[in-house]
């Protein structure tokens, strides 16, 4: 298939189990679409070109990885960080 999606492909697995799913989703994913709805963090930043993140039924933001670990909005909502 062209697209794959994924949801909470890693609930209920241990870290060593997530590495695992992880690198496997990366292997059969190579060249294709993937659309993931994951709780972890962690794995959609090591598995996403770009992100959207839902908050409450709207998008609250969209970008790459690095533009989505430094959005305040997101770390207020999602990631327990807060601005100091």
């Amino acid at each position: 298939p062209d697209l794959v999606m994924l949801d909470e492909p890693s609930a209920g697995m241990s870290k060593e189990e997530t590495h695992y799913a992880v690198e496997l989703i990366r292997k059969i994913t190579k060249g294709k679409t993937v659309v993931i709805i994951e709780h972890d963090m962690d794995v959609v930043f090591s598995l996403a070109d770009r992100i959207t993140v839902l908050h409450q039924g709207t998008i609250l933001a969209s970008g790459s990885p690095s533009e989505i670990r430094e959005n305040q909005a997101v770390k207020d909502a999602y990631l327990g960080e807060t601005e100091e």
